[in-house]
């Protein structure tokens, strides 16, 4: 086959795939696209002022006037953010390990993990800032406390879920309880660890953020609140687009680990729901 020939074969499948990606993303675009334009005209026609709701436009413009300052304080939320979420990812992975083979474990823990996800977060993470400073402690652990669950609940739904008869025929073959676990279980966990933890990423800034909001040096919780108390709702707007971006992001970040890790396994998109 010539050099022609193999460009005109991968032509169809290169086709395929960009319209694939048009007709996953271009709806949202177009939605997004939608709030925004309707969001301007009615600042444009109203006449409502920018105190109360600024445009668009002004909140695009005032984040490039501020840019330094909004970087200075995103840098704060993104680092405890990853560091939070990876203790949050690290703790779930071990616990879900000794859950699942303690029966025991589990029905002691649980009902302590579960009361853990009631208590609100107005009301526990000033008492974290209290208790642990000002510094990246509290917000690492905030971070932790709202983003773990989901993803241990997922990992032992995930486990339990393993197919008895591969169990079986491994303990047949003389595996043990770690071969057999390595194996079997852990791969049918892997779906439902994945679907965990893009639950839990959505989480994850807003945790941060609320614990800066709490009490903070810098952050975009502080900044927002600074915004707020000096009656920039522009500011606070640009602050909320920054952290709805970097939610977005880390949302994308989990897609590209699940491909790299278990490229088998289909994302909604693959799925086409």
């Amino acid at each position: 086959m010539s050099v022609y020939q193999a460009a005109a074969a991968d032509c169809p499948q290169s086709a395929r795939k960009s319209s694939d990606y048009i007709a996953t993303f271009l709806p949202a675009i177009l939605s997004v696209s939608a709030v925004f334009l309707f969001w301007e005209s009615y600042v444009a026609l109203s006449g409502i002022a920018p105190s109360v709701l600024p445009a668009p436009s002004r909140i695009l413009q005032q984040m490039f006037l501020h840019r330094q300052a909004l970087w200075d304080n995103t840098l704060p939320t993104i680092r405890a953010t990853l560091i939070g979420f990876s203790c949050s990812v690290i703790t779930a992975c071990l616990l879900s390990v000794l859950i699942d083979r303690y029966i025991l474990l589990r029905r002691a823990l649980f009902p302590v993990f579960i009361i853990s996800q009631t208590l609100p977060l107005i009301a526990i993470a000033p008492l974290i800032v209290l208790w642990f400073g000002f510094g990246l402690l509290p917000k690492i652990l905030l971070v932790s406390l709202v983003t773990f669950f989901p993803m241990l609940v997922a990992l032992v739904q995930g486990y339990a879920a393993t197919d008895k008869e591969i169990e079986h025929l491994l303990a047949s073959m003389g595996a043990g309880r770690w071969t057999i676990f390595r194996l079997a279980r852990i791969p049918s966990a892997l779906p439902y660890f994945f679907a965990g933890l893009r639950i839990s990423i959505t989480y994850a800034v807003v945790g941060a953020i609320f614990a800066e909001y709490a009490g903070a040096l810098k952050g975009l919780g502080i900044y927002i609140l600074n915004a707020k108390n000096n009656f920039r709702p522009d500011l606070v707007l640009a602050a909320v687009f920054i952290s709805a971006t970097l939610t977005l992001s880390l949302f994308g970040l989990t897609l590209l680990v699940q491909k790299w890790v278990a490229p088998w396994l289909k994302t909604e998109r693959g799925t086409g729901q």
